[in-house]
């Protein structure tokens, strides 16, 4: 494929981050010829998803620098009148990159990830992958658990490998699970380690007769049976994750959709919404007290709240009623424009528990902050209530890495040409115009293009050694149960306000399994902050504050009504990423004018500044085009002369074929969710499926019934109240 790359372009993008995937999709879409490649061998870039081998073989990745292709000879295809500016081949965004796992790390030989395929890149190989992630913060700070097996002495990860293995179903995993049982154990594998339950399917068996204990009937075991049930519950092991590893979807950068967004709106606008479906945020929590609550946020809530007094109630609705209006009502806060917003607050005559609420949970802004942005926050907050549900947020099911790929999919719609393991090497610049003219990839073709655009983290140090970046630490922990337990799943953020004054607040994002995002029986949590030192140092804090490490030792149950409240931590993730979303064009040293470069993810919790960036670089490449129109409606399409109509695009309805290969392919009994929870996904018979695909597809069509298709089953049209 990359030797039959085009050899003259409008358009050649390197990264497929989320900024550079939106501006490949508006270009492709006016018609621009479009290279779109990536030096790595998935999309995203900082802001991909990964499986949780997927995520040991990033941190293998970033651990070992390499650039992954062999440099070739670019200098030949430099001619005498041009000047040539080398990229860098080596990503730098990522650094303290540490690992911790509290779960038993004596593995089984052999484990296998159920799912995956063998050879598949993104998956760990042998041994190195584990054995490093695992244990390569141990060498350095010696903080991470000790992998020992049950004769006390030290032993290796045994090998996580990648072998074909079919998607199972549960009756599957539950069938091979027995055999296992039945099979001698490995003869380093102690006999009482082989009782293992599976994440998927919580199956308990060990080598005395197997008890099955269903969700309909716990109430029914005698109270031995249930103790007995209930510690065996707790023993996971980390062959446990591993094997459940490709139901895992981890996020490199955590963040929600505003329903009234500018990135919820571009999508409904694109069609690009039609790739992707969402699901609600169903609950806004604060941290006060020592205590998780869950914070009232629409009037209803409000009113059923039992949080607040009667008279707090009032004085709330009061104060959000003027911030829907506050831009008319400027003598209320002019005197305050130039101070913080907590202080602005406490003029308001709020109660501490109010002022509480409002500042980190509704208008989730910072201390310093200041009355007009803490003004306009709540605004926006309070405008995206009710849109699709009862808070202002929407997250994509199997994670935001999957955004930037709808973007390129939308690109590839319209004749994008993408190339993965790819990379450019150098920028060919004519000396007269000082602008750029042609590309040298990493297979040392010249391409011939008008524009290059970039991530920040492909240019060389002499190009940013003016720009200032700030670092933004990450957290991704897997736990076994929610911060605030409910009688269903449900997708939170939390913010924990900064104990000390030059801290940061936490945001805390809580994803259930419902999300796509992590197998039944645990809960992946993503903690965001700007950072002051390493990501471990500003994030331990609130994770030994909301969490306990697992523990497999029976003799701490004693101390279980301590801590019976706080989820277990099973293992954990920190990292610092670099910050570029806010570099100035200027600060960026003799780059031609032609050459403009994306940043990455901000802390932020929408994605607000990207689409802005993506849409004012569109702007300068295609003055007077606009950004991202709706697709065509199928009638409006006019074919060759040969009357020959291609292949169906995916934004007209389907074909006939296609309608009957949806109906014999389709299983009704297949969940991806695979949790039973009716309000996430819905089992349609294959006739309303059909009808609704079409109805769908011809909704999409048009701009003026543009809807934004969530997990429920349901559409949401674009002004739905």
């Amino acid at each position: 494929m990359a030797d039959a790359l085009p050899e003259e372009l409008d358009v050649v993008i390197l990264g497929t981050g989320l900024q550079e995937a939106i501006i490949a999709a508006a270009c492709s879409r006016i018609g621009q010829r479009v290279l779109h490649v990536d030096r790595r061998n998935y999309y995203g870039g900082n802001w991909a998803s990964f499986s949780f081998s997927g995520l040991l073989s990033w941190i293998e990745e970033c651990r070992g620098q390499t650039s992954g292709n062999a440099e070739v000879s670019w200098k030949d295809k430099i001619l005498e009148e041009e000047d040539a500016i080398q990229l860098g081949q080596v990503d730098k965004s990522i650094e303290n990159l540490e690992v911790f796992c509290f779960v038993s790390t004596a593995t089984e030989e052999n484990v296998v990830e159920i799912g995956a395929l063998e050879n598949k890149q993104t998956n760990v190989d042998s041994n190195t992958a584990i054995e490093n992630a695992v244990l390569g913060s141990q060498d350095e700070k010696n903080q991470t658990c000790k992998v020992t097996s049950i004769g006390g002495a030290e032993s290796p990860l045994e090998n996580l490998e990648d072998q074909d293995s079919p998607l199972s179903t549960k009756e599957e995993v539950s069938s091979e699970k027995i055999q296992q049982k039945d099979k001698p154990c490995p003869g380093h594998v102690p006999s009482s380690t082989a009782t293992e339950i599976s994440l998927a399917t919580k199956e308990i068996t060990d080598n005395m007769p197997s008890v099955e204990v269903e969700a309909d009937n716990k109430d029914q075991t005698t109270d031995a049976s249930a103790q007995e049930v209930k510690k065996e519950a707790k023993k996971l092991t980390y062959s446990q994750i591993a094997k459940d590893g490709r139901k895992f979807n981890i996020d490199l950068t955590s963040k929600f959709l505003y329903s009234r967004g500018s990135l919820v709106d571009l999508l409904i606008k694109s069609n690009v919404s039609r790739y992707a479906e969402f699901k609600n945020i169903t609950r806004i929590l604060t941290f006060q007290g020592g205590k998780v609550e869950q914070v009232p946020c629409s009037r209803a809530d409000v009113f059923a709240s039992k949080q607040l007094t009667m008279v707090e109630k009032r004085m709330l609705m009061k104060f959000l009623t003027f911030c829907l209006e506050y831009e008319q009502h400027p003598d209320e806060y002019i005197d305050f424009k130039d101070s913080g917003f907590s202080d602005y607050l406490k003029t308001k005559k709020l109660t501490a528990n109010l002022q509480h609420f409002i500042l980190h949970s509704i208008a989730m802004v910072s201390e310093s902050a200041s009355t007009t942005e803490g003004l306009k926050a709540t605004q926006h907050f309070l405008q995206c209530l009710g849109r699709y549900g009862n808070t202002p947020f929407l997250f994509p099911l199997y994670g935001v890495g999957e955004i930037p790929q709808c973007f390129c999919r939308m690109s590839a719609v319209f004749g994008g040409t993408y190339c993965l393991r790819h990379s450019v090497q150098c920028l060919v610049v004519d000396r007269e115009t000082m602008r750029c003219k042609a590309v040298v990839d990493s297979n040392g073709h010249r391409i011939s293009c008008e524009h290059f655009i970039v991530n920040h983290n492909y240019l060389p140090e002499k190009h940013t050694k003016n720009v200032q970046h700030r670092y933004i630490s990450r957290g991704v922990l897997i736990t076994n149960s929610s911060v605030l337990k409910s009688n269903s799943e449900q997708i939170s953020i939390l913010t924990v306000p900064a104990v000390e004054k030059d801290q940061p607040s936490v945001r805390i994002i809580e994803l259930c399994p419902s999300s796509n995002t992590c197998p039944q029986g645990t809960y992946l949590v993503h903690l965001t902050c700007l950072s002051n030192g390493t990501a471990k140092e500003d994030l331990e804090p609130v994770v030994s504050t909301l969490f306990t490490q697992y523990s497999e030792n029976e003799e701490t149950d004693c101390h279980e009504c301590e801590v019976e409240e706080k989820p277990r931590l099973l293992w954990a993730l920190y990292f610092n990423v670099r910050d570029t979303s806010a570099v100035d064009r200027s600060t960026y040293e003799g780059l031609p004018s032609n050459v403009f470069v994306c940043g990455g993810p901000d802390d932020a919790l929408g994605f607000e500044q990207s689409v802005t960036q993506a849409e004012d670089i569109f702007h300068q490449l295609c003055p007077g085009e606009e950004f991202c129109p709706a697709a065509p409606k199928p009638e409006d399409i006019i074919y060759d002369s040969d009357g020959a109509q291609p292949a169906n695009a995916g934004f007209g309805a389907p074909t006939e074929s296609e309608a009957a290969e949806v109906k014999e392919n389709t299983n009704p009994e297949s969940d991806p969710t695979e949790d039973g929870n009716d309000e996430v996904v819905k089992s349609l018979d294959i006739n309303e499926m059909d009808q609704q695909s079409i109805s769908r597809e011809s909704a999409m069509s048009n701009p003026d019934t543009q809807t934004l298709k969530c997990s429920n089953g349901s559409e949401m049209p674009k002004d739905a109240e």
